[in-house]
């Protein structure tokens, strides 16, 4: 446990980051699972819409740092060759 004042703020800091980072993980993962239920079942609109909203939680966690910048492009690129094929 943190010994100091800082550290304990630290450790607050931590925890709370720690939470909105899984919550956004969450997000991606249930969008990426509703895009391939979609793609299976070989819905077209609801395919481009779930892909929509899949690069929406990839942009979201990128620009708060959550994933890198490079993991988001080709996680859309892959899915994208999914949606085409």
């Amino acid at each position: 446990m943190p010994n100091t004042r800082s550290a304990k703020k630290r450790f607050n800091q931590d925890v709370q980051k720690r939470v909105l980072n899984s919550g956004k993980k969450s997000r991606i993962r249930s969008t990426k699972n509703a895009l391939l239920t979609a793609i299976s079942e070989g819905d077209a609109e609801v395919a481009k819409k779930a892909y929509s909203g899949y690069c929406s939680a990839l942009d979201k966690a990128v620009k708060t740092n959550v994933i890198a910048k490079n993991k988001a492009i080709r996680s859309k690129r892959r899915a994208a060759a999914l949606l085409s094929a």
